[in-house]
């Protein structure tokens, strides 16, 4: 597995939020994909309220999310 951030932003009633998560996942189709799944269960968004910007591939170093870490394997 890699690690991956995903930053953009969605859409708030009162304005844009902007987020940072990091997962781990095989590809970054799959990352795309558990992202948009992730922030559209826990805040109640359509697919089309969110918008991700970038999707960096990170190097052991520069993970910080323990649990990102631990699945990674670093």
């Amino acid at each position: 597995m890699k690690a991956f951030r995903v930053v953009g932003s969605f859409a708030d009633p009162r304005k844009r939020q902007p987020f940072s998560i990091e997962m781990a996942a095989e590809d970054e189709a799959a990352v795309r994909e558990r992202a948009l799944s992730t922030l559209g269960s826990k805040h109640r968004l359509k697919r089309r309220d969110i918008d991700i910007t970038e999707i960096v591939e990170l190097t052991p170093d520069q993970i910080t999310n323990p649990v990102v870490k631990y699945d990674v394997g670093a």
